[in-house]
């Protein structure tokens, strides 16, 4: 079994390698997938852990993402074009996603849909989308570019605008996710 940040290179570029440091590094989101994973291997009171954080703060301020070394990803992310990425540390996301510039995955305080996104697997998410609250984004989903999502997505669909309008559609992702990590 490849590791998870073999599984994430085979994903943004689309062949396996032991060593994903020449090209992987070349690409902001990459570099930042790889200090991120490796954050999340270690305790923040291990050595190792404390300086990858670090370094994932360090590029949290250089590219502009802030996901947490405590958000669950599943392997396979893909974060296609560098730029301001919010992600709440309590929000969880599947294999095979590709999250765009622009995103925010956040929190809701109040209300019924109070608490955080999760996303399952295979989730394509457009650019300037706004994913809040306690909601479940079904698999095989696009959310297209400047979307505002407020209420769980069923698998299969394509969501769109503001307010969020869901279009069922078997093929939803194709197209837009590829190098998929199969189990």
């Amino acid at each position: 079994m490849k590791t998870i940040i073999q599984q994430d290179f085979y994903r943004n570029f689309g062949y396996w390698t032991d060593f994903p440091f020449l090209k992987g590094f070349m690409n902001p989101g990459f570099r930042y997938i790889y200090f991120l994973r490796k954050a999340q291997q270690y305790s923040s009171k291990h050595f190792f852990g404390f300086v990858y954080r670090l370094l994932l703060r360090h590029y949290s301020i250089k590219y502009g993402y802030q996901i947490s070394a405590r958000t669950e990803i599943g392997p396979g992310l893909n974060l296609g074009h560098w730029g301001t990425v919010v992600v709440n540390p309590k929000c969880r996301i599947g294999k095979n996603c590709n999250i765009a510039h622009g995103v925010t995955l956040g929190q809701t305080n109040r209300g019924k849909k109070k608490g955080f996104p999760v996303l399952k697997n295979d989730v394509w998410v457009g650019t300037n989308a706004v994913i809040v609250g306690g909601i479940i984004i079904g698999n095989n989903v696009l959310i297209a570019p400047n979307s505002y999502v407020t209420e769980d997505v069923p698998d299969n669909s394509i969501v769109t605008g503001n307010p969020m309008k869901v279009i069922s559609n078997e093929n939803a992702t194709e197209g837009y996710i590829n190098n998929r990590i199969e189990d």
